[in-house]
């Protein structure tokens, strides 16, 4: 029902910026909300953020909070994460979710591939 391709990671010195996207398409995307996870190897899979395609209602990590943001186009069908201030901790894989908008990842019924972000210090 929903595909996401994400796009955008790569390397980065500590402090600086980057955009992620995620290109969302399928019949039913539009009903379900859009998350944010991250994670490193060996470490749990992380809630970093999440916005709704209607009313564009997004909410945070409190890791994040303040230094990223959250975003859509809908003629485009994409949401962003613009990540300012990044820190080497910030260094995961970040994957795109369709969902109910929560914290837990098991409420995420559609994944994307994923896209490394490395944070160098």
């Amino acid at each position: 029902q929903v595909q996401l391709v994400e796009s955008g990671g790569g390397v980065v010195q500590a402090g600086g910026s980057l955009r992620l996207s995620c290109a969302a398409s399928g019949r039913t995307f539009s009903r379900y909300a859009m998350g944010w996870f991250r994670q490193a190897p060996g470490k749990e899979r992380e809630f970093v953020g999440a916005i709704t395609w209607t009313g564009g209602s997004t909410s945070y990590a409190d890791s994040v909070k303040g230094r990223f943001t959250i975003s859509r186009d809908n003629a485009k069908k994409t949401v962003y994460l613009q990540m300012n201030s990044l820190k080497p901790e910030d260094t995961a894989v970040y994957y795109c979710a369709a969902g109910s908008g929560s914290d837990y990842d098991r409420e995420y019924a559609y994944w994307g591939q994923g896209t490394q972000v490395t944070v160098s210090s």
